[in-house]
């Protein structure tokens, strides 16, 4: 019997729910502007994982890349619902560099 599938399977969903809990509190302390900076990690993580020799390792480290790039596309969403009300609101965000480059692109979405 081969349990990888089924391990991994377990694994990748506690990656994507501690990926919920990411986005929402990164959106609270940093705000929604540091979403290039999170997609550039994601990224760089899944490039990563073309690099790990174990296949347990590569399918790991990939789906935290993963996890990274649809957080980054979630965080103009996670705004949003800040703003409605939804989540705890915090008007005092850390200003990620390049600001004002970064106002000027529109936020990815999936």
């Amino acid at each position: 019997m081969n349990w990888f599938g089924l391990a991994l399977g377990a694994v990748t969903f506690g990656i994507i729910g501690l990926g919920f809990v990411w986005v929402i509190r990164g959106e609270r302390y940093f705000g929604y502007l540091w979403w290039p900076y999170i997609l550039l990690a994601g990224i760089l993580t899944i490039l990563a994982s073309l690099f790990v020799e174990s296949n347990w390792g590569s399918a790991v480290v990939a789906a935290f890349g993963a996890s990274f790039v649809w957080g980054a596309t979630e965080m103009k969403e996670q705004a949003v619902r800040a703003e409605v009300g939804w989540f705890p609101f915090n008007g005092k965000k850390i200003r990620p560099p390049f600001e004002k480059i970064i106002k000027k692109w529109p936020a990815p979405h999936l």
